[in-house]
């Protein structure tokens, strides 16, 4: 399956059990001043999970524009150097707000991965949370028993409150999670080490493609939990590793989300990407970085924030002045050229996030100007070009 078949199926999957499509959040939040991006596909959904306000729908699903580069969840020093970690991701998800819980949330899951996606069974681990004393939070045996209708108990493994209670951030909705693994090692490596030894201590093919999320309490500004009047649903799947999976590749950029952007570069730069992961491959790692971080900046300028000094807009400066070092330092690429990709990247997305291909001039526009050290402006426009230091190797 393509990228796109493989986001429309778990779409159409999930409208089949009754669930409401709906469009992407803007990845910039503007109405949560407890976050700066859209970091999950529930961040909408909070007021439903809070009680403040009723869904329309008590049943929906979606792929969210997602960036994680701040705060509790900052994946950008990983981007580039392993082939998993992102800074813009879509999330794919299903929520149910006060409707159904574990028990289809998983049994869904199974017949969405074994079935209609035909992942090997033998190749899918699960963990759930085991408890935590400290805040007087059982073990989830429920997800426990559940799981067991379908993988053998050593297959299900406990982990703590640090891998399986799902927090949004220092405050608002959270509960248990049950997140699903995938090995993706050749047999002559899964022959030679049991996956569950491999499982959260970051191996880059026993990867978490899907967490499924019991959201159950809210965190408050205290740090205490209360429990919310309904329980509720939240799961989020990353669409590139799926796609990793799927496609049997060994990183997301190896996939057909990113390939049409590196050959790009290549033809551009004159370097060959030969997918090395070793920390001196700095230009595959370049490129890499520079296929990731045109998503994030392209779509955050479409969804209404600039490249500033302060906030929101100085995280997306920091993000694009790092593709520039990098392009800079290891693609001898002289001139402004991160606007170049934009047209690729507008039209890969153009069915399922159609603003970023409405504002392509305007967003080209931005980047290349905030990349110009001939244009004039402001010190801003310019310091992505100013006193290049070649990133740590």
């Amino acid at each position: 399956m393509t990228a796109q078949e493989i986001r429309q199926r778990f779409l159409d999957f999930f409208e089949s059990k009754g669930h409401k499509i709906v469009a992407s959040s803007p990845i910039v939040s503007k109405n949560d001043p407890t976050l700066l991006f859209t970091n999950a596909g529930m961040n909408q959904f909070k007021d439903f999970f809070l009680g403040n306000k009723v869904p329309e729908f008590r049943r929906i699903a979606d792929t969210q524009k997602c960036l994680r580069v701040s705060g509790k969840h900052n994946d950008l020093e990983e981007v580039g150097r392993d082939g998993y970690h992102h800074t813009m991701f879509e999330m794919l998800g299903n929520w149910s707000f006060g409707n159904y819980f574990k028990a289809e949330a998983i049994a869904w899951a199974w017949e969405l991965l074994t079935k209609e996606y035909g992942l090997d069974p033998d190749r899918i681990y699960v963990s759930v949370f085991q408890g935590d004393e400290s805040e007087n939070l059982a073990p989830d045996d429920e997800a426990r028993e559940l799981w067991k209708k379908w993988l053998p108990e050593d297959r299900i493994l406990p982990f703590s409150k640090k891998d399986n209670f799902w927090e949004m951030g220092d405050t608002g909705p959270c509960g248990p999670c049950s997140e699903i693994h995938v090995d993706l090692r050749p047999e002559s490596q899964r022959s030679s080490r049991d996956a569950r030894e491999l499982v959260n201590i970051g191996d880059p093919l026993v990867v978490e493609i899907w967490n499924l999320v019991f959201i159950q309490f809210n965190r408050r500004a205290d740090g205490k939990l209360e429990e919310l009047p309904e329980k509720h649903v939240d799961t989020g799947m990353g669409f590139e590793r799926l796609t990793m999976a799927l496609q049997a590749k060994n990183s997301s950029y190896e996939t057909d989300i990113f390939q049409p952007y590196i050959r790009f570069i290549e033809q551009v730069s004159g370097k060959k990407y030969t997918n090395s992961y070793a920390p001196d491959a700095m230009s595959d790692i370049a490129m890499r970085v520079l296929c990731d971080h045109i998503r994030a900046v392209s779509f955050a300028i479409a969804d209404g924030q600039l490249p500033s000094n302060t906030g929101a807009g100085y995280v997306i400066r920091r993000i694009l002045r790092r593709a520039v070092r990098y392009y800079y330092s290891f693609l001898d690429l002289r001139e402004p050229f991160l606007f170049r990709l934009i047209p690729l990247l507008a039209d890969a997305f153009a069915h399922v996030f159609p603003e970023l291909k409405a504002q392509t001039g305007l967003v080209a526009s931005v980047i290349q100007g905030r990349s110009n050290p001939s244009s004039t402006p402001s010190k801003t426009a310019c310091d992505a070009w100013k006193a290049f230091r070649r990133p740590k190797a």
